[in-house]
This record gives structure tokens, sequence and C-alpha cells, in this order.
């Protein structure tokens, strides 16, 4: 095991690059490219979508197409910095070039929190589709399966968390081909025993706009953190041979392809079945492969969410011991979590972060008993806390682009491989977005405590970031006194 190099600068050099990271460049562009597709293929878009077709209706097509154009656009922007200057922080490391200290340990530790968090709703999640399975064992034994398992994974070469990741988002993406397929053919009555639909469902039951566009506001705030996620594949492109290239390549495939399948199937359910049958918690691909007769559907779709679960669990465990290295790399974390495993940084079974996976499965392993103990009140209370977390990384994201974009037209123009659609003017528009939503949801009665939760977790680690600049300020100071 050996060191990490000093942390990166604070300004990005003169040519756009980055010092080499000491982690394992074991990720190949298929596992990058499957993971940017299938990172936001979860619960989220096979159960959690029945919520917002509640509220919406038909509509919620256009609540996906202005939820998905929103992650997109935030993605070109992160993508844009990636490209030109990867590093196992991402967004982290771009905001403390972009806007100083403070913003890459505020952007950083909150983000880790909030996937070491999540991390356990999808662990106790999973837990209960399997003692459905097996009743003989107790949810808790299956948590403690999968946690064990996966940060095995995480342990070993990171190529491991690429195959996972590789076969789990190639099921789910396979998943959504067939469920589109089939969904196809029943709309033009081209399956056994089914007639075409026609546009009766869209437009009958109160019209495509049953709660008016109200309706289709209130469905982007349903849907529109089903697409968090796709981070990831920026903090794993520093792992790959050639992190610019394969950073650009990931997501200029991923965004359109993942607005695709959102919308598509979105599209596709509100067609096949009147937009009433649908109830928040209850899977609507479910409800649509039993109106056209696929057999044991119930069980089918179990399964996909459950690999979708365990996908989710992976790429959270592994993401959050990619940000709090990198933050130890930059002084923000215990320097006792930069010891990676031997090998040399290319090396197969080397350049693993062994204590950030040990530091950040550690907090979800607690996450996972509150989780257990104390779901309706400790655990609620800080899933509340990350509630909102997402919108407020992808707004420093859009800050930390519009600083970083002038400063690389200035100084390294040939590093801009990938550029942001139309900046600055997307750029603010997608700002404007995100504090859109912030908004509305803080006029929502069901989502406000999240908002105002996830305000005072963020503020926290803001005092606690200004606090720190400001110590080293004085110490500085006193130092050149002396």
């Amino acid at each position: 095991m050996h060191e990490a190099p000093p942390p990166t600068p604070a300004s990005p050099p003169a040519s756009g690059a980055v010092s080499a990271e000491p982690l394992s460049h074991g990720l190949k562009q298929r596992h990058l490219t499957m993971l940017g597709l299938g990172g936001v293929i979860g619960a989220g878009l096979f159960v959690g979508s029945g919520a917002g077709i509640a509220v919406a209706g038909p509509a919620i097509v256009v609540s996906y197409l202005i939820a998905g154009a929103l992650a997109m656009l935030v993605m070109r922007m992160l993508g844009e910095m990636s490209a030109a200057m990867p590093a196992s922080g991402s967004f982290s490391v771009h905001a403390e070039r972009a806007l100083g200290r403070w913003a890459g340990f505020s952007v950083g530790w909150l983000y880790w929190f909030l996937l070491v968090v999540v991390l356990a709703v999808e662990a106790t999640a999973a837990a209960q589709i399997a003692h459905g399975w097996v009743p003989g064992v107790e949810p808790w034994a299956w948590v403690l399966l999968f946690m064990v398992v996966f940060t095995a994974a995480n342990l070993t070469a990171v190529k491991n968390f690429g195959e996972f990741e590789f076969w789990f988002a190639s099921l789910k993406v396979g998943a959504i081909v067939v469920f589109l397929v089939l969904g196809g053919l029943a709309v033009f009555g081209l399956l056994p025993d089914t007639d075409p639909v026609g546009m009766a469902n869209l437009t009958g039951q109160s019209g495509f706009l049953p709660n008016g566009w109200s309706g289709v506001v209130s469905g982007v705030l349903t849907v529109v953190f089903a697409f968090g996620g796709l981070e990831v594949v920026t903090i794993a492109a520093a792992e790959t041979d050639d992190p610019a290239r394969a950073v650009g390549r990931a997501v200029r495939s991923a965004v359109v392809r993942i607005l695709f399948f959102y919308v598509g199937s979105m599209l596709v359910i509100v067609t096949v079945l009147p937009w009433t049958a649908q109830r928040a918690g209850l899977s609507p691909y479910v409800k649509v492969l039993d109106a056209i007769g696929v057999p044991s559907a119930g069980q089918i779709m179990n399964i996909v969410v459950f690999v979708a679960l365990l996908s989710a669990l992976n790429a959270n465990l592994y993401g959050s011991s990619r940000m709090v290295f990198s933050l130890a790399e930059r002084g923000e974390a215990p320097r006792g979590l930069l010891k990676v495993s031997g090998g040399g940084s290319r090396g197969a079974a080397g350049g693993v972060p062994r204590r950030a996976v040990l530091a950040s499965v550690a907090f979800g392993f607690v996450s996972v008993l509150l989780n257990l103990v104390w779901p309706d009140t400790v655990f609620l209370y800080m899933l509340n806390s990350v509630g909102a977390v997402l919108l407020f990384v992808w707004a420093l994201i859009a800050a930390s682009q519009l600083r970083l974009r002038a400063r690389l037209e200035q100084e390294a123009p040939d590093a801009l491989a990938l550029r942001m659609w139309w900046f600055p003017y997307l750029t603010w528009l997608t700002l404007a977005g995100l504090f859109g939503v912030l908004v509305l949801m803080l006029t929502d009665e069901a989502a406000r405590p999240q908002v105002l939760w996830s305000a005072g977790a963020t503020a926290l680690v803001l005092l606690v970031a200004v606090g720190r600049q400001w110590r080293e300020r004085r110490g500085d100071a006193v130092s050149t006194d002396g």
C-alpha cells in the first residue's frame, strides 16, 4: 500500500490536464458506457413512476421530458468539465477549482452523505424482496449478505465493480427494451388477443392534462430525483485508461438514450392503459405486462427491481468511497483514507482505496441499522436531510461550469473536447430551472420537509467549511506574524 500524491491545485493547469490518480485504471469503455445507461434506471423508474402518473396523468410524459432535459443539461456540463479535467472527485474537484475550497468541501461531503444514506434504503428494499422469496431468512440477514458481498467486490480490483455494473445495467436496459417492444406491439394490436389501442387512453379520462399544468409540475417534483446517479459516470472515468475520451463518449451516449428509455416507457404505459389504473407504490410496468398477457409479470418485475436495487447499492458504495478518497487527497478528509492497495496504479488488483471503501460502508451499516430499528423517526430525519441535496449538487455543478468554461477557453481551449451547448445561456437556464424546482418543493406540503431539512444539512456543512477555512487563514496569519 502507498500514499496518494499531494492535493490537486486549486486551478486547472494550462494544459487542462490533471495529475495522475493513484487509483487503478481497470475500468473499460464498455463498463463506463453501461454505467451511464444503467446508473439511473432503478426502482424510481420501475416503481416510483406510478406516483407521477397518478398526479400528472398522460402528461407524465411532459414531466419526464422536463426533468430529463434538466438532468441532460447538468450531465453535459459535468461531462465538459470531466473530459477537460478528469478526477476521482469529479464535481467536488471542479467546484473547488471554480469557487474555492469551501465549495469543494461542501459538495463532496454532502454527496457522500447522500450516497451512504440512500444506500440503506436500497439495501433494505432489496432485502424485503429477497425475504418474500425466501421467508425463512430474515431481512436483516439479507442486508448483511448484500453489504458483505458488495464490500468485498469494492475492496478488490475496480474491474469487479465494473463487471457487476455492466451485467446489472445490461439486464435493466434489456428489460426496458423488451418492455418497449411488447408495449409498442400491444399499442398497434399486433400481439395475440389484443386490439389496437389508438389514442383513447391519451385523450380520455379528462384528457391529456387531467390535472392541468399543475399536475405536470407535481409530476416533475415526483420524477426529477429518479435521474440522480448519472454523476457516478464522471467519478468512474478517472479509473479508465483514457479518462477524457471515455467520459465524453459515455456522456454522449447516455443522456439521449436514458431520456428515450424514460419518456418512451411512460408513453407506452399511458397509451396501453388508462392513467387512472395507476397507483402510487405499485409498478405501472407490472400492470401493463399483466394487461397484455405476459405470465408472471409481477415476479419478472420483482427480479428486475431487485437487480436495480443491488446495482444502485453497488454504485453508491463505489461513488461514496471515491468521493471521500478525493476529499482526503485535497486535505478535506482524514489523511489515513489515502491508503490504496498495492500492485501499481495500473495493476489488476492495485490502486483500490480500501480504507475509503471501509469508511463508507461503515456509515452505510449505521444507516441500515437506523433504517431497520427507527425507520419512522431517526432514519426518516436523515432521509429528509438528503432529500433535496441532489438539486444543490446539480446547482453547484452548473455554477462551477460557468466559471471553469471561461477559464479553460482562455488557458486551455484544446482541453474542451466536449462542450456545453449554447453556453452560457443554457447553463443559466438550468440554474433557473433548479431554483424553480426548489421553490415548487417549498410550496408542496409533502416535499417541503425535504427542502428544509436538506437546507439545514447544507448550512451545517457550509458552516464547517467556512470555519475550517477561517482557522487555516488565521493560522497562516499567526505564522507570518511570528
